[in-house]
């Protein structure tokens, strides 16, 4: 038997159509500008065309009315070059889609297919490959469908002679159950060891910081802005990052923090994508805090907050993260004089350093609540060992010594665990709360 696994052939010219349902105009054309970003992150891909086409119900056999499907096909094919046709859809029928496809002579492809394209062209871990596999899987089964129906019409549409149509599907099902079930194990024992790592970091207490927001909002510029890696190469494209990375920084107190990159969202993100990649959004719960990110210069950007907000809240978060999130408003040096409408926003510039320290310093203070953590000055003889276990165990902020009588006040930021610890072993050391 034979099992189709592959994906349409990468296309070089796109025709592009787009529906608005009870959407005004302005709104469906800000929604076929983000279709068409999609495409353009795609290598080779190129949009010939665009079209928006009112319509109210997107399920009917041929998805348009009489009328617009026969000016699409005269249109269509006066392009002898194109290669496809995207309907900026989350999902088509794989009915609908072979209906299409008979009928304008080129692929058809939706929103699923195409976002699922570039998590595929982007995906560089093991992991991200396993996601994007798991994600195909739906797509193989609608085209596991295709292939039955079109062994039928050639058998002359019984599907039950010579074990052909029904044993044909029965068994290239059990191989697809066989892949995602494999696929779904590989994926469980990733996690494991991504639990392992987190346990550890958990134990040298290392603040994380999950930086997440609409796709090509900003985030890994932020992160680099904020860490000084140099080896992080922010890409002005959608999806351009689709893996957890962890990046230490420091804030002003010059305590560690962990800031993790997150896969970016997008208005419609077609279930099966966020589910499959619903192991790499679990990280984020286990965050001490969420900076979201929102790139101010798009024209829909309060909808691309709703869209954030929302996935968060699906995850079911803790609701002290909720309450606790940084909003940053990123890309205001595009904006002539900008000021945050929203309360206790940042107005930042990533790309600049404009806002950063004002940002460091929010961080900071919500970590310190979010952590318990505690900003002590304790004296201490400078012949015993508790300027080196500090140092050690907590972070050292200012030394502060007194040549006189080799002591000196050291200020320092400590967990509640370090603290207790602390206490025990220098039981008669001076202690005064910051």
């Amino acid at each position: 038997f034979r099992m189709i696994v592959e994906m349409p052939q990468i296309p070089q010219e796109i025709f592009f159509i787009s529906f608005f349902y009870y959407c005004c105009v302005p709104e469906a054309e800000l929604q076929i500008a983000e279709a068409v970003a999609l495409v353009d992150t795609l290598q080779n891909w190129t949009v010939l065309d665009k079209i928006i086409i009112p319509t109210k119900n997107p399920n009917k056999k041929f998805v348009f009315g009489k009328g617009n499907f026969q000016v699409l096909t005269e249109k269509i094919k006066k392009m002898p070059q194109l290669t496809a046709v995207f309907l900026n859809v989350e999902r088509i029928s794989s009915l609908t889609k072979k209906e299409l496809e008979d009928a304008w002579g080129v692929k058809v492809l939706d929103r699923y297919t195409v976002v699922l394209h570039i998590f595929r062209c982007n995906a560089r871990t093991k992991e991200a490959k396993l996601q994007v596999a798991l994600a195909e899987i739906p797509l193989l089964r609608s085209n596991l469908k295709n292939e039955v129906s079109q062994r039928d019409q050639q058998r002359g549409g019984s599907r039950y002679i010579m074990g052909s149509g029904e044993t044909f599907l029965e068994t290239q099902n059990r191989v697809l159950k066989e892949r995602e079930l494999k696929i779904r194990n590989a994926l469980q024992k990733l996690r494991r060891k991504r639990g392992l790592l987190r346990t550890q970091r958990r134990k040298c207490e290392f603040p994380m910081v999950s930086v997440m927001g609409y796709t090509n909002c900003g985030k890994t510029t932020l992160i680099k802005a904020l860490t000084g890696e140099a080896g992080l190469q922010p890409r002005d494209q959608l999806f351009a990052t689709l893996d957890i990375t962890a990046h230490g920084g420091y804030l002003p107190s010059h305590m560690a923090v962990i800031y993790v990159d997150t896969i970016g969202f997008l208005t419609d993100l077609p279930h099966n994508l966020v589910e499959s990649f619903s192991a790499t959004l679990e990280e984020v719960a286990y965050s001490d805090l969420i900076v979201h990110v929102r790139d101010i210069t798009h024209p829909e950007t309060n909808l691309q907050k709703a869209t954030v907000l929302s996935v968060l809240r699906n995850l079911n978060l803790p609701s002290h993260l909720l309450d606790s999130m940084v909003e940053v408003h990123n890309k205001v040096d595009l904006i002539e004089r900008y000021e945050p409408t929203e309360e206790n926003a940042l107005a930042i510039s990533a790309l600049h350093g404009h806002g950063l320290e004002e940002l460091k310093q929010e961080i900071e203070k919500k970590i310190l609540t979010a952590t318990g953590k505690k900003i002590l000055t304790v004296d201490i003889n400078l012949e015993g060992p508790q300027l080196s276990w500090l140092h050690k165990e907590a972070t050292v902020q200012e030394v502060e010594v007194e040549p006189e009588d080799g002591t000196a006040r050291v200020k320092v930021i400590i967990s509640s665990s370090a603290f207790g610890r602390y206490k025990n072993l220098f039981p008669n050391s001076k202690i005064c709360m910051s």
